[in-house]
């Protein structure tokens, strides 16, 4: 199940003011409807104490006693522009004797946040809930994943760059949110942030074609090509403008590329350069990457000296 969220201000605890929920992906278990209505009343604890740290009020889950560490996550996360993308997250969860982690209603969650953890300018989860396995009466190890879906405007181009990691517990305990006589102080509910970080970047392209092939040593050699990203707003790939790119060569027979120069993309993301000829290889393009576009290499195009 998705979420793309509108992030209210909390003080110590994330609370979501609006959901697009595709029905095509719903849980089997608790829905995200249900844990919605639990983070929105988190926002109650705005002004006050933080949420893990408060007793329960009316109207308020009480702060449940787990933790969360030792998250880890992919260091970089490419997301084009129409094609789903999922990344894992393993992280340990230490829990109180109290909490019951295998009851059938106590859902635990890893999510990345853009922005401040209190306030964040967008939040994604996993389809599903994650799975945790008991290592002893208080820790479990648990796992889940990211799922990004750019063709749903999950994702702004503003979007690019760093993201933190956080995991939200919460413990039901038999209540239904949809059930006359449900009682939310008897819901447990806990989320953290800054479990680590990640960057989310926009999948890029590298194109390169040298001619005229085959060509006499000596002649020019005319090397074009461009390099793209993802936009994530019209879902299109566009021109990467004004970065630098090497041109590389190869000599045939050899494994190993050698820098040519390095030049700029135009204006609409183009390369174009010349060489001269001089024996049989492969010319390409290379890019380093920015911490919002992945590096790249476009694959090498041959050239016959004669």
């Amino acid at each position: 199940m998705r979420i793309r969220a509108t992030v209210a201000a909390v003080s110590g605890a994330l609370a979501l003011s609006a959901f697009a929920v595709p029905a095509a992906q719903a849980d089997d278990a608790a829905s995200r409807a249900d844990i919605a209505k639990i983070r929105e009343a988190a926002q109650a604890a705005s002004g006050k104490s933080a949420l893990s740290t408060r007793a329960p009020e009316e109207g308020q889950p009480y702060a449940l006693n787990v933790s969360f560490s030792n998250f880890k996550i992919a260091k970089a996360i490419k997301v084009g522009t129409t094609n789903p993308v999922s990344t894992k997250a393993t992280f340990t969860m230490t829990h109180g004797a109290d909490v019951d982690v295998t009851a059938g209603d106590f859902h635990v969650d890893p999510f990345l946040y853009k922005g401040a953890f209190d306030s964040p300018d967008n939040m994604l989860f996993g389809n599903k809930y994650a799975k945790c396995t008991p290592t002893s009466s208080t820790t479990a190890n648990c796992a889940g994943t990211i799922d990004f879906y750019p063709a749903q405007s999950e994702l702004l181009n503003s979007d690019a760059g760093s993201w933190k990691a956080g995991a939200m517990a919460i413990a039901f305990n038999g209540q239904s949110p949809d059930g006359e006589t449900f009682d939310i102080t008897k819901v447990g509910y806990k989320d953290q942030g800054g479990l680590a970080s990640t960057l989310v970047q926009r999948y890029s392209k590298l194109t390169v074609n040298a001619s005229p092939e085959p060509v006499a040593k000596g002649k020019t050699i005319t090397v074009t090509g461009k390099l793209s990203r993802a936009n994530w707003e019209d879902n299109k790939y566009h021109g990467y403008t004004n970065q630098p790119v090497k041109l590389q060569f190869r000599k045939k027979g050899s494994d190993t590329y050698s820098t040519v120069k390095t030049i700029n993309t135009n204006a609409t993301g183009e390369l174009k350069t010349t060489v001269t000829a001089s024996v049989d290889g492969y010319f390409r393009y290379s890019f380093a990457g920015t911490t919002t576009t992945p590096a790249v290499n476009a694959t090498g195009d041959f050239v016959d000296v004669r």
